[in-house]
């Protein structure tokens, strides 16, 4: 169990490590930052002699793509101009990585993927394994977004979100965000008095309020915001996370000998199947269910029911993955429907016994039933 942050370098508490690299730590004017590339890179070489396995998850090429392709706005002025960009930078980033890695005789394996490998159950088991497979060969996976396909509406958006993903479905112990900052403050770091929260035991609204959306490098897609929904994913899936200052060289190295960052707390999580539901990230859409539902749900562990709904938006289809709201918008859980949309607006608020006259067939015992549904 990793209980603090030296413990994310020690191969007994943390035997399989996910560390993501963002874009402004590699890329700078267009060009890859070597020197502290190749600090990093020891620290990894470091930890795999120690025991470890690592799984590197690395922005970087939309801004290497656009310099080579000399787009504007560091290849983000449009989806377009991003995708040409990613295209032209996996290659080159693919080839850092390998060269980078190759230097201490450590083979490099990259993983290009979409929202929908990691959402779609199937795809998520074939990544696991593929993940699983690379590691027992002795290779470090250097996993990315595929960009040069994903979509606005479709897509991770942010590495952060991405790395935790990932981690899911490699069963690691522990996600290492470097950011630009020592950790997660109790308001913006550059103001007088900002604190440096050094552990979170829940990752609360009260929590995320402390965090901006905004990536101070402007090559990123994810700020503060975006890490503090990679540690919620993380959490729910029984996973430590930390972050820490990557512009320093040897991040990980200083990590060990000054133990600065933020960490946040695993915790106990029921089975693998739930946990996979806890960390989707694209419902479909969503219910919102009265008080007397939403206290059954949250302190008796109850499935949704019909009666308990109230409204119903989006256009989703039984099996799809939609979201649970109180009252007040605000998300109590997530799961899997029992019904389509339109039959779920037909018996919304209908008592069991009623909704076989509106349906015309005996109804399901739960429109979101307990065993596909995750408090969040």
């Amino acid at each position: 169990m990793v209980a603090d942050l030296s413990a994310f370098a020690d191969p007994a508490a943390c035997p399989r490590l996910v560390v993501k690299i963002g874009s402004a730590l590699l890329v700078q004017d267009g060009a890859p930052r070597r020197e502290w590339l190749a600090t990093l890179i020891a620290d990894v070489a470091r930890l795999r002699a120690n025991g470890q396995q690592v799984i590197l998850v690395s922005s970087g090429a939309i801004a290497l793509g656009a310099a080579r392709l000399g787009l504007p706005k560091g290849g983000r002025a449009s989806l377009a101009d991003a995708q040409a960009a990613a295209s032209v930078g996996q290659v080159a980033l693919a080839q850092l990585w390998a060269e980078a890695l190759g230097a201490h005789d450590i083979t490099a394996a990259q993983m290009l993927v979409t929202i929908g490998d990691l959402e779609d159950r199937r795809r998520y088991l074939n990544a696991s394994a593929t993940l699983e497979r690379l590691l027992e060969a002795g290779a470090v996976p250097v996993v990315n977004e595929n960009d040069s396909v994903a979509t606005e509406e479709i897509r991770f958006g942010d590495n952060d979100r991405l790395a935790a993903r990932v981690a899911q479905a490699a069963n690691a112990d522990a996600v290492l965000l470097l950011s630009d900052v020592d950790g997660l403050y109790d308001k913006p770091p550059g103001e007088d008095g900002a604190r440096l929260i050094e552990r979170v035991d829940s990752v609360t609204p009260d929590v995320i309020a402390m965090a901006s959306d905004v990536s101070s490098s402007g090559l990123g897609s994810g700020g503060m915001t975006a890490k503090l929904q990679a540690a919620q994913i993380a959490e729910r899936a029984g996973i430590a996370l930390a972050i820490i200052n990557g512009t320093h060289d040897a991040p990980i190295t200083r990590l060990q000998d000054q133990s600065i960052g933020t960490l946040f707390a695993a915790k106990d999580v029921g089975d693998a199947r739930k946990t996979w539901l806890g960390g989707r990230l694209a419902p479909e859409g969503s219910i919102t269910v009265d008080a007397g539902c939403k206290k059954a749900l949250t302190k008796d562990g109850a499935s949704v029911l019909a009666v308990g709904i109230t409204a119903v938006e989006g256009s989703f289809q039984r099996g799809d993955l939609i979201t649970v709201c109180a009252a007040n918008g605000t998300v109590l859980a997530q799961g899997l429907s029992e019904y389509d949309a339109v039959s779920c607006r037909r018996i919304a608020g209908l008592r069991h016994d009623h909704q076989a006259k509106v349906l015309g067939y005996a109804p399901r015992a739960a429109v979101v039933h307990r065993d596909h549904l995750v408090l969040l």
